[in-house]
């Protein structure tokens, strides 16, 4: 991967801020890309052909959510998601191995991705590198290095990207963005970011206070049967070898092991993280800082707490950003100061605060902003999460949650782990994708794959 010149931010010296390229795409007529795959669509009333990767659970709401388009390949390591979706999909094509779906590449336009966390990188890379636009469910990669390796390779494809970050299109958080770049609350330095949903390392009783579907306390011994249909070589694909269990399938077992996932942290940062990551114009952390009980080697925890800071960005100072899971509550949340909402984002500014949810927002102190009034809205309503991603593969139009941006919303939350694992607050050096001062988190930032697997 080619280095890039960085300001103190991380951000590429000649590559325009989030904002700044908001504002050079609101007003433009539509663009095109210089792609081979924006040719095959010719109009806006000519439909795209899809490859789905990954169709059940998340997929199947995916491949709703396209399906305006021609699904014309389905594929996926279970037989019975196979077949469930070729009932509503009798013409398309079948695969078990996303690799050679991508051998009859000539038969499709666009892939989307909804497969386990672990295989995005290897289902998605291909894809890029063929020329083909990409939705990819989040988090957008399994590590770092993989983020970084999707990032740079979108860049260079120029075709219509989007992650599955759903929220990013509700009217709420439009209206969060705005209020904080208007200057409601004055420049922000701090935001606390907190969920009520947390899945992983636990007890039985704060499994079912934090919502888990299971309790999970350390891998399994032995097996159990495969299930009937389930291709669990190829399941597992990249990560290391382990027999079958039901504690890892069906999803989303899966994502509470580091093999798989990265638990709580980079699901739902992808959602709640993505409206600081988005009002407030952050890029690449400084540094990182985490806390919680001691890391499991296997799994990843239910209760956590990291600290980033980013430095100044345009006319925004330097802001830290907290997240929180699990027992981990915001102080103000927990001296009762705010409302104890179950999930929220609190954004402390000079003038005041302002607290967000996906569908709330309020500026507090109440009293002092009850004659206030909301700027005029300048970000338009979205015309849906998965209609952007399409308008976008058939004319060119930028997409909200383009590769470029998921891809470092997914670097920072990943890192959030890194720094819970290497029990060290460490120093980020963004150009080298290294922490300056912890080479021993060198491992978490990228990993070895089985045999047979590369990205390379």
């Amino acid at each position: 991967m080619a280095n890039q010149t960085s300001d103190e931010t991380g951000r590429p010296a000649d590559q325009p801020s989030r904002r700044e390229f908001t504002r050079s795409v609101a007003g433009a007529a539509i663009g095109v890309f210089a792609a081979p795959a924006i040719l095959r669509a010719r109009g806006l009333n000519e439909k795209l052909n899809i490859a789905v990767i990954g169709v059940g659970g998340r997929g199947a709401s995916n491949r709703s959510g396209v399906g305006s388009e021609n699904i014309v390949a389905l594929c996926d390591v279970s037989e019975s998601a196979l077949g469930q979706a070729s009932a509503d999909h009798p013409d398309a094509r079948r695969f078990r191995d996303f690799r050679r779906l991508y051998d009859q590449a000539k038969d499709f336009d666009a892939v989307v991705v909804s497969t386990t966390e672990h295989t995005h990188a290897f289902a998605t890379l291909p894809a890029l590198q063929l020329g083909k636009h990409v939705y990819c469910e989040k988090p957008l990669t399994h590590s770092v290095w993989e983020a970084r390796v999707i990032r740079e390779a979108a860049a260079g494809a120029k075709v219509a990207t989007q992650m599955g970050t759903q929220i990013h299109a509700g009217e709420n958080y439009r209206r969060v963005v705005e209020l904080i770049r208007a200057g409601a609350i004055g420049p922000v330095s701090e935001c606390h970011v907190w969920v009520g949903r947390a899945w992983g390392l636990q007890s039985a009783e704060d499994a079912a206070k934090y919502h888990d579907i299971a309790v999970v306390s350390d891998r399994p011994r032995g097996s159990t049967p495969i299930p009937a249909g389930l291709d669990w070589d190829l399941w597992l694909g990249p990560a290391p070898a382990r027999p079958f269990h039901q504690v890892y399938y069906p999803g989303p077992k899966w994502y509470r092991w580091w093999d798989f996932g990265n638990g709580t942290m980079s699901d739902l940062g992808s959602h709640w993280m993505d409206l600081p990551f988005w009002a407030l114009d952050l890029r690449s952390p400084l540094r990182i800082e985490a806390a919680g009980p001691p890391p499991h080697p296997e799994i990843a925890p239910a209760s956590m707490r990291v600290a980033y800071e980013y430095g100044p960005r345009g006319d925004m100072p330097a802001v830290k950003v907290t997240w929180y899971q699990g027992r981990e509550k915001p102080e103000a949340w927990q001296q009762r100061s705010i409302p104890r909402w179950d999930s929220g984002a609190l954004f402390v500014g000079s003038k005041g605060m302002l607290l967000a949810d996906y569908g709330r927002r309020l500026l507090l102190p109440e009293d002092e902003f009850r004659d206030f009034q909301p700027p005029t809205p300048t970000i338009p309503k979205s015309i849906g999460h998965h209609a952007e991603w399409i308008h976008a593969c058939k004319t060119g139009a930028p997409t909200t949650c383009n590769f470029e941006y998921a891809g470092l919303l997914t670097e920072a939350n990943h890192l959030g782990n890194v720094a819970y694992r290497t029990g060290k607050a460490l120093d980020w050096d963004s150009r080298s994708i290294r922490a300056t001062n912890a080479p021993e988190a060198d491992r978490f930032l990228r990993r070895e794959y089985r045999n047979g697997w590369s990205l390379t």
